[in-house]
């Protein structure tokens, strides 16, 4: 078993994966899996017993350019497959900055912390009425924690 680059067109990646898999199960045992990392732009990654297995899969299929002659060890491929859990640091109290969403820039207070959906619910410092709202915790930055003083000077 070996794992095999196809180039394809930039930004129809997604497209190719998902047809190459709709085939792969009517024909088993052909294409083991396929992997498209959000990172790589025009590549997927296909497991198959032979690179001829892939090049007659993938012929004449819209949006693939081709298939790279050699194969791909495992460990270059593993870093894609398994996600590094990111540690939720934040807890009531502390203040963020807002880094997306419409109120970017704009300074708030942490009233909740959910870490099983990975959202926080945060009212702004300098509203007139404070209205909480819930963000995702990957649109807040921590700028400072409850008792502490400031951690980014730069803002």
């Amino acid at each position: 078993m070996a794992i095999f680059v196809v180039r394809t067109t930039a930004g129809r990646e997604r497209q190719v994966a998902e047809r190459v898999l709709i085939i792969a199960r009517k024909e088993e045992g052909v294409i083991r899996s396929v992997l498209h990392p959000e990172k790589i732009k025009g590549y997927l990654f296909v497991e198959a017993d032979t690179r001829d297995d892939v090049v007659n899969f993938v012929y004449g299929m819209r949006h693939v350019k081709g298939v790279v002659e050699e194969s791909v060890p495992v460990e270059k491929v593993k870093h894609f497959v398994t996600a590094a859990p990111k540690p939720i640091k934040l807890k009531e109290g502390d203040i963020v900055e807002l880094i997306s969403t419409a109120f970017k820039s704009e300074k708030a207070k942490v009233k909740r912390v959910n870490k099983i959906k990975e959202e926080v619910v945060v009212e702004l410092l300098e509203a007139a009425v404070p209205i909480p709202m819930t963000v995702s915790i990957d649109n807040v930055r921590l700028i400072r924690t409850e008792g502490e003083e400031e951690i980014d000077k730069s803002i």
